[in-house]
Order: C-alpha cells, then structure tokens, then sequence
C-alpha cells in the first residue's frame, strides 16, 4: 500500500508540474523583438548548473499556474541565461537565479527572498499603478491591516505629488505607495498643512518635511523599513540605503533557546521605548546566524549576540563586555554614537584584500571537502595562469634581450666598416 501511494504521490506531483508548465514561457534572445509593448512579464534567468535555480524551479511554475488562476495579465517565463547571452545582457544578470519584470519598456530587478508569497507579492507592486488609491476609511483600514509599512500622499495634484509619483517608480520594486485625502484618514492623524506624505508603520506616523528631512527618495529609503523586524541577508542588504546603522539580535536559525529570546525581546524593547531617541540613528532586528553575517564580520558569528552593521562602509560593532539588561544595551549604542567602541572591518584596502581571501577560502573549503580533486583544479588553475603569464613576460624580456646584444654588435662591427668607407673616399 506504501509503494501505490507513494506511486501516486509521484504521477501527481508530475501532473501538477506539467500543469504549471503550462503557465510558464521558455524565452530565448528574440524575446524583445516579438513580446507586445503593452505586456507584463515575471522572468528567471537560470543557469543549468545553478542548484539555487533548480530549488526555485517547482516554485516558478506554481507562481505561474496562481498568477493565471488569479486571472493576472503578468506573463511567466525563464530563460537559460547560459544561452540566450543577449537578453541577459540585455536585463544586466549577473548572478543567478535572477527574478526581474519588464513593464511596458521599464526592467525592475527583484530584491527579496526566493520564496513564493516574496515573488508574487513583487509581481502585485508592479503590475499594479505606481500610486493606489484610497477613497474610503474602508479601504485605508483594509490597506493598513495588510501593510506593515504605508507610504501615503495626501491632498491634491501638486509639483510634490509629481514628485512622490517620481520616487515611487524608482521605489516600487520594495514597497507600495498611496494617495489619498484627509477625510479618509483615521482621525488620529493630525496635519497642518497638505499636501503631505506621511509613512505609516509601528503603529504610528511620520510626516515628511522638505525643510529637516531633505531628499524626499531619500527620506522614504530611511523611513520605508519598520523599526523592528525579523531580518533576513536581502533585507539587511536593502537597508543600506537608509544610511542607518542595525542593532541585530544574532540567534539561532531554527529552535530560539531561552537565551535568544531573551535577547530578541530586549532589541525589540529598546526600539519601541527609545524610539525618540534611537531611531534616527538605528533600525532594529533579529537575525539568523549564517553565511551571509559571517561574510560580513569574516568570521564565526556565536547565537546569541549582538551585533551593530554598518553597511555604508561594510563595518560593525560588538559589545565589549556582557550585555544583560536594558541598560547595557543602550550604553553599547551610545558607545557605537560616540565613537568610544571601536568600529571593525570596513572598505578600506587591506579590509578588501581580507574580504577576497576570505571568501576564496569559504568557496574552496567546502570544494575541498566534498571534491579534492576539483578544489585542487580550482585552486590550482589560477596559479596555473598566473605562472604561464609570467613565464611569457620573462620568455619576452630576454628575446629582447638577445635582440638588444645583437643589435648592439651589429653596430659595433658596421662602424669600422663605415670609417674604412669614409677613409677610402678621402685617399
């Protein structure tokens, strides 16, 4: 009975990943020539040998069958970036799986987690307008209930609206946008003056003000994040362009020990108590100790701890003794203020240098391990070049060498010569 039903389970899972093939277009470089100027397309470029690309491929082609289900006029389809080199040169992939969309003539790249709920939640933002409305309390509420973070213009047409809506389309591949009017506001929201963008998040407001907080893309790159949230290596990247550091609780990938959470609760206490003070300066969070923070230290990482990121610069900050309570907490922020804990890392040259060797030993290690002889050819192969190089450059020197010796005793012989010449004529 095991044996039919895992059979079964196995004609299905075939079936249903045929079905969503049915929903997903294999393009290849003649793609831009022939797709429609007012088509909407969701595209992966994969490579064959990308073990990323084959975990994310059943989940491609669920995306597609959903998006056809919800009757969406985005289109799916992947690409084998290894062959059809022109449209990925054309959308500028670099690394794969690369998730982009193309609307009408704008490319937008995917920034997010390769999950499922992260891509099709992509797809609404840009298949819908750039700005969505908001004509009811109703709707606000509705928005508000499944929005961690609102970015929201109010009053009429205006020169800052033009300008919202510019931001926006720069922005709209990491968050919404809304507009809407005053009388549609929860009545708790107080304005002086409209028109007005205001963030909405953590369950409380910030409205922008041209004159203290400058740059308005700028401004909402600060804002657009909340103040404490479970953080992941995509999301931490995205916040580099708030130009705040992050206080991260580093904890345990799967199972929190009581420790973890302790100091999960205690980041989370300090952003909502301290926000008046802090959250100018910090965003707040928890993180799973991985690959991706320990590239960033160049090191072991332990859970629990704490850990301040800068990621204008690549630096960081640890605390230089025990932190306990809440008070130690905020003495290890004023100290990463003032200046008087001492930043690691960096972008400087040797800190790059470090940074190259280091992840050439993280990428050959594992190689090693698993395949010694390829680690060897990896490794190898370089040093290979490398020596063939210079055995060229030292093969040239002393060919020119020898060129320059005979040259030289050509010369030497010809002057006699020249001067017997010269004296014959003179007799």
């Amino acid at each position: 009975m095991s044996g039919r039903s895992a059979c079964l389970f196995s004609v299905l899972l075939s079936l249903l990943l045929l079905q969503g093939s049915a929903f997903v277009e294999e393009l290849d470089d003649s793609f831009m020539d022939t797709k429609g100027s007012d088509e909407i397309w969701l595209i992966e470029f994969y490579a064959p040998w990308c073990a990323f690309c084959k975990q994310l491929d059943p989940v491609w082609h669920q995306i597609g069958s959903e998006l056809r289900s919800l009757g969406s006029m985005v289109q799916v389809g992947k690409t084998d970036a290894t062959v059809n080199t022109g449209l990925a040169k054309e959308f500028r992939v670099r690394t794969y799986p690369a998730i982009l969309m193309l609307k009408k003539d704008t490319k937008y790249n995917y920034p997010g987690p390769r999950t499922k709920e992260g891509i099709m939640d992509f797809a609404s933002r840009i298949e819908g307008p750039l700005v969505r409305s908001l004509s009811s309390p109703q709707l606000f509420q509705h928005a508000m209930s499944h929005h961690n973070v609102m970015i929201v213009y109010v009053g009429a047409t205006s020169e800052l609206k033009g300008n919202f809506t510019s931001v926006a389309e720069e922005l709209i591949a990491h968050t919404y946008f809304f507009s809407t009017t005053r009388n549609v506001l929860p009545k708790s929201v107080s304005l002086d003056y409209l028109p007005a963008i205001i963030v909405f998040k953590d369950g409380t407001y910030v409205i922008y003000d041209e004159e203290s907080d400058g740059d308005l893309k700028a401004w909402i790159n600060r804002e657009r994040f909340p103040n404490f949230q479970h953080i992941d290596s995509y999301t931490l990247y995205a916040m580099g362009e708030s130009g705040k550091l992050v206080l991260l609780a580093m904890v345990e990938e799967r199972y929190l020990s009581d420790k973890s959470l302790r100091y999960k609760h205690l980041v989370e206490r300090v952003a909502e108590e301290h926000k008046e003070t802090y959250s100018r300066f910090f965003l707040f969070g928890f993180m799973a100790v991985g690959d991706y923070i320990n590239g960033f230290v160049m090191g072991e990482v332990t859970a629990p701890s704490f850990l301040v990121v800068n990621l204008s610069n690549d630096g960081y900050y640890q605390p230089v003794g025990p932190v306990e309570t809440e008070r130690h907490l905020l003495d290890f922020l004023d100290g990463v203020l003032d200046s008087t804990i001492e930043m690691k890392g960096g972008n400087g040259f040797s800190q790059r240098v470090q940074r190259i060797i280091y992840e050439a030993k993280a990428t050959l290690i594992p190689v090693f391990r698993e395949a010694p002889l390829i680690g060897c050819f990896l490794a190898g192969f370089p040093l290979a070049i490398g020596a063939f190089f210079c055995f060229l450059c030292c093969r040239n020197r002393t060919t020119t060498d020898d060129e320059d010796e005979d040259t030289a005793a050509l010369s030497a012989t010809s002057v006699p010569q020249r001067k017997k010449i010269k004296d014959k004529k003179s007799d």
